[in-house]
C-alpha cells in the first residue's frame, strides 16, 4: 500500500540495530554518528496469531501474512532543520513516511558513545521534536508567503487558509507539534495535506537493557511519563537482544524467550503498534488453497477492501460475505458460524472491521 513507518532518533540510540532485528537485514550499525545516510527500507511481516489458527483450521496449503514497511532514517542532530548533519536530506526522508517510531536511548553503557555525552531521554526527545517543529515553522511560513498574492486579490479560500496557518504557526512557535493542534476536523484535514513532520503520529521505542525491559528503569519511566502527556505509545525493548532473537531458529527462539521470561519478542509489539499507528487493520480470506491477511485503512468499505486484492474486484463488486473472527474462533468453524446465523451478506456501504473473514462476489 506504500505506507511506511520511519525509525528516527539521535545517532547511536539503536535505530539500525532495531531495523536489522525487524527486517533481518544487515543495515550497517556502528558506534559513530551518521552511520546510516541513505535510508534503509524493509518490508516486515505483521505477527498475527489469528492467521495461524485459520491456517490450522482450514488445513490450508499456503499462508500469506500481511506486511508493514519500516524505513531506517539516519540519526538527526541539533541544527538539522538548518541543514546540519545532512539535516535537509534526513528530514525529507521523514516527510516521505506516514508515521514515526522514535527510538530513545534508555540505557547506560560507557562503551557506546552518546552524541551529547550523557543519557537523558527527555532531552533527546526534545532535540528531535524541536528540529521537526523548526522545519514545520519554515514550511508554514513559506506557504503563507506563497498565498500573499491571492490574499491581496481578495481570494476567500486563501484568506481562510492564511488565518488557519497563522494560528498553526503560533502553535508551533510555542513548541507544540502540529498533531496536537486543537482545530476542528476541517482544520486537521487541511494540516494533514501539508505533510508536516510533526503532524505524523508517533510512538516511542525505549531502547533499554534486559533489566530495563523486565522491570523498567528511571529512563523508561521518564519516557512513559512524557508519552502519557502526549497520548503516545511506549514500547520498551532491548534492541541488542532482539537482534539476537531474530537470527535464531523458531525452536531456539522459543527457548531463548522462555529463559528471558518473555512470551514473544518485543519486536512483535513494535510491529503491531506501528501497524496500528499507521491507521491500518487486517481482514482475512480463508480456504483450503490459501489463508491470507490483507491490509486496509481503518474506515475502508467492503468494495475498497476487495480492491486491495484486485482493482477488478472493487469495480465489479456485488456483495461481501462476512463473518467476524471472534465468532469463528468461539464457534470453531465456518459451518458453525453459518448454523448460528452469524454469517452475513454485506453491501457497498459496509465498513470493514479488524478481523473480518471475507469472501467477495463480483462481476468481471
Amino acid at each position: 500500500m506504500g505506507i511506511a513507518c520511519g525509525i528516527v532518533g539521535l545517532p547511536n540510540v539503536g535505530k539500525s540495530t532495531l531495523f536489522n532485528a525487524l527486517t533481518s537485514n544487515e543495515a550497517e550499525a556502528a558506534n559513530y554518528p551518521f552511520c546510516t545516510i541513505d535510508p534503509n527500507v524493509g518490508i516486515v511481516n505483521v505477527p498475527d496469531p489469528r492467521l495461524k489458527r485459520l491456517v490450522d483450521n482450514y488445513q490450508t496449503d499456503r499462508e500469506v501474512p500481511t506486511t508493514v514497511e519500516f524505513v531506517d532514517i539516519a540519526g538527526l542532530v541539533k541544527g538539522a532543520s538548518k541543514g546540519e548533519g545532512l539535516g535537509n536530506q534526513f528530514l525529507g526522508n521523514i516527510r516521505a513516511c506516514d508515521a514515526v517510531a522514535h527510538v530513545v536511548r534508555c540505557f547506560e553503557d560507557d562503551n557506546v558513545v552518546h552524541v551529547h555525552g550523557g543519557v537523558d531521554p527527555l532531552h533527546d526527545i526534545d532535540i528531535i521534536e524541536t528540529e521537526l517543529i523548526l522545519k514545520d515553522v519554515d514550511s508554514v511560513e513559506k506557504r503563507i508567503s506563497g498565498l500573499h498574492k491571492l490574499v491581496r486579490a481578495n481570494d476567500k479560500d486563501a484568506k481562510d487558509e492564511v488565518a488557519l496557518l497563522t494560528l498553526l504557526q503560533a502553535h508551533l512557535d510555542s513548541g507544540k507539534p502540529a498533531r496536537s493542534y486543537p482545530g476542528d476536523d476541517a482544520a486537521k484535514q487541511a494540516i494533514a495535506g501539508m505533510q508536516l513532520l510533526t503532524a505524523k503520529p508517533v510512538m516511542y521505542v525505549a531502547n533499554t537493557n534486559e533489566e530495563g525491559v523486565k522491570n523498567g528503569n528511571r529512563f523508561v519511566d521518564a519516557v512513559r511519563a512524557r508519552a502519557a502527556e502526549e497520548g503516545a505509545i511506549v514500547v520498551p525493548i532491548c534492541a541488542k537482544i532482539e537482534a539476537e532473537i531474530a537470527l535464531l531458529e523458531p525452536d531456539d527462539r522459543a527457548l531463548f524467550l522462555a529463559d528471558l521470561g518473555m512470551e514473544e519478542p518485543g519486536l512483535d509489539r513494535v510491529i503491531r503498534e506501528a501497524y496500528s499507528l499507521l491507521g491500518l487493520i487486517t481482514y482475512f480470506t480463508a480456504g483450503k488453497k490459501e489463508c491470507r491477511a490483507w491490509t486496509v485503512r481503518k474506515g475502508s468499505t467492503a468494495p475498497q477492501a476487495a480492491g486491495v486484492i484486485h482493482t477488478d474486484f472493487e469495480k465489479g463488486f456485488i456483495r461481501a460475505e462476512v463473518m467476524a473472527y471472534s465468532e469463528w474462533e468461539r464457534l470453531g468453524s465456518e459451518q458453525a458460524v453459518k448454523d448460528a446465523g452469524l454469517y452475513r451478506v454485506e453491501g457497498k456501504e459496509y465498513i470493514v472491521k479488524d478481523g473480518d473473514i471475507m469472501y467477495f462476489r463480483f462481476n468481471v
